[in-house]
């Protein structure tokens, strides 16, 4: 198959270098654009849907974690020396729903993101490998870690 557009989702973990080094290959076999996108999952739903109870603070959290997210993916794409690939960090409710939107805005035709077992479980994905593998409108490279 060849594909026009590779997102890579990535976490921080060290796992994260097999799984992008993985998407970088496949993008380069086929002469595809790569990206590579990281979820900060909202806030916003985890305090409750407002910061009125909070004290006041210098920065909300989704702000000081997109930061840090920015810098955090630009390091990993460093050491993936994928210097030419874009880099998306989004905000939005969950990690799938945000790599769907990438997908859907982005004419993505290939995810790959990173699963491992759990428990002993070999062919247990973790949940958010299960959950963009059983609702991606494109195919899902499901690297295991």
């Amino acid at each position: 198959m060849i594909y026009r557009h590779v997102l890579f989702a990535a976490d921080f973990s060290e796992e994260a270098l097999k799984v992008g080094a993985r998407a970088k290959a496949i993008a380069e076999r086929c002469g595809a654009r790569l990206s590579v996108i990281h979820v900060v999952e909202d806030m916003n739903i985890i305090l409750g849907g407002g910061y009125e109870l909070l004290p006041v603070l210098p920065e909300l959290p989704d702000e000081t974690m997109l930061r840090e997210s920015r810098i955090a993916l630009g390091k990993l794409a460093e050491r993936l020396n994928i210097g030419d690939a874009e880099l998306w960090v989004v905000n939005a409710p969950s990690t799938k729903e945000g790599v769907f939107a990438a997908v859907e805005n982005h004419g993505v035709d290939l995810i790959v993101v990173g699963s491992h077992g759990r428990h002993g479980l070999s062919l247990l994905l973790g949940s958010t490998a299960n959950a963009v593998l059983h609702g991606a409108t494109c195919d899902v490279l499901a690297v295991r870690i």
